[in-house]
């Protein structure tokens, strides 16, 4: 009853923003808060299952969001036909450079020579490489740099996207898992935010990727929801919109925020379901006996390292999933949107917030977190308007009118607080 209140509580939030604000608005919220919840979900499972502390998380959000680029924006056979087949065969040679260079140092024994040795190797396949990649480049973003200067993507829906989004998180998962998860929890903190620093900052400068800073917009949308231009020129709609007496732009704009909210609904479901099954299920049990007692759990004959490779994995995927799922919503890619503040230490406090270790209590936490990180940008400028309305003109009253916009990161800070000394496991903690 204590978990139905709360989450009846939170959706009151929701309807009084409806009813107070705008539909409009508390729609918008919503959906960006049941993507936060799946985020969250993500990192429940790496740090409530496994006790895996990542900072990365902002890494597999934009290799999401990437995903969506590459699976579903409009293809550009002149900036492909330019440089797009030696791009990839530079890619493939760096690849291949290497695992070569990996079997080299297993096989050559310990000495001064393999250091040498894997030291020239290294260099010689650093300068073919970008021998190969660096012309390939410039030719693709020489291409009508104005418009394009990249290699397009696909052309295809970008619910396609979805699941390569997961795909490219996980694959980038493994490679960070294989180098990080060996460290002590606070290294492998610094060197997961690091890696996801690099992802991003690739990102932003590799422009014939995506554009980099340019952004790429125009993105289509998922099947099935349409454009709200396309549904004010359908003739079934005005009709249908028309016999209520409803407004068709703003019925356009509910209609289609509802639609992404029910196709965001299902995932959620989905995954809760997933993992609930997966808790309780004997890989569960083992998977929290290693994150309780690593040491105790090795002695039984569990392959630890594995365990948290496989977890590290599925809950970057799980993230990498929302991010696709952001990026066509938004229907664009901002490569300097993603800053570890909003996608990696927010999704932490929804976490301690809701409480790890428990799927509902993740979800709760992305939910509340999510309207109040969004609600705030508006309620802050409000509330300092009535308390500062009985202030004579001057630069008190101007200077606290300007704070009311960091009002956002005074009120998480409370609100992490006060869970923090009065619910620390959370407020629905693991049982």
């Amino acid at each position: 009853m204590r978990n139905l209140l709360l989450f009846a509580g939170v959706a009151l939030l929701f309807v009084l923003t409806g009813f107070l604000q705008s539909w409009n608005l508390s729609l918008q919220i919503l959906n960006l808060a049941l993507l936060s919840a799946v985020m969250a979900i993500g990192v429940n499972i790496q740090w409530g299952y496994a006790g895996l502390f990542s900072t990365g998380i902002v890494g597999s959000v934009a290799l999401g969001g990437l995903a969506v680029v590459l699976v579903s924006s409009k293809p550009v056979p002149e900036g492909w036909a330019a440089g797009g087949p030696r791009i990839l065969a530079a890619l493939v040679f760096a690849g291949f450079a290497i695992w070569l260079a990996g079997r080299l140092y297993r096989a050559l024994p310990k000495s001064r020579t393999r250091a040498l040795a894997m030291t020239a190797f290294l260099l010689v396949a650093f300068f073919i490489y970008r021998a190969v990649l660096d012309p390939a480049v410039l030719a693709v973003e020489t291409n009508n740099p104005s418009h394009a200067g990249n290699i397009g993507g696909l052309g295809l829906n970008s619910l396609w996207a979805w699941p390569v989004g997961a795909a490219l998180a996980a694959a980038a998962a493994w490679l960070i898992g294989k180098i990080a998860l060996g460290l002590r929890e606070d290294y492998l903190a610094i060197a997961t935010l690091g890696i996801a620093e690099i992802i991003v900052a690739v990102m932003r400068n590799e422009d014939w990727l995506a554009r980099g800073v340019k952004n790429l917009i125009d993105l289509p949308r998922p099947w099935p929801v349409p454009r709200e231009i396309d549904l004010q020129a359908d003739p079934a709609y005005l009709d249908m919109v028309g016999s209520f007496g409803l407004d068709p732009v703003s019925t356009s704009t509910i209609l289609v925020k509802l639609m992404y909210a029910a196709m965001f609904g299902l995932v959620l479901v989905g995954l809760i379901w997933l993992c609930e099954r997966a808790l309780k299920s004997p890989w569960g049990r083992m998977v929290r006996a290693i994150r309780d007692n690593e040491i105790a759990a090795e002695a039984m004959g569990k392959d630890v390292k594995r365990r948290h490779l496989q977890i590290f994995i599925i809950g970057a995927a799980v993230v990498g999933l929302a991010g696709a799922m952001m990026t066509s919503m938004e229907g664009q890619l901002t490569p300097q949107s993603y800053i570890p503040l909003r996608f990696t230490f927010l999704v932490w406090v929804m976490v301690i917030v809701g409480g790890s270790g428990n799927n509902w209590g993740a979800v709760l936490g992305g939910l509340l977190i999510g309207w109040l990180y969004l609600a705030v940008e508006f309620l802050g400028p409000q509330l300092m308007d009535w308390i500062t309305a009985s202030l004579p003109p001057g630069e008190l009253k101007t200077r606290l009118q300007e704070t009311a916009a960091h009002m956002r990161l005074l009120t998480l800070g409370v609100v992490l607080l006060l869970v923090l000394r009065f619910a620390p496991k959370g407020l629905i903690p693991e049982r």
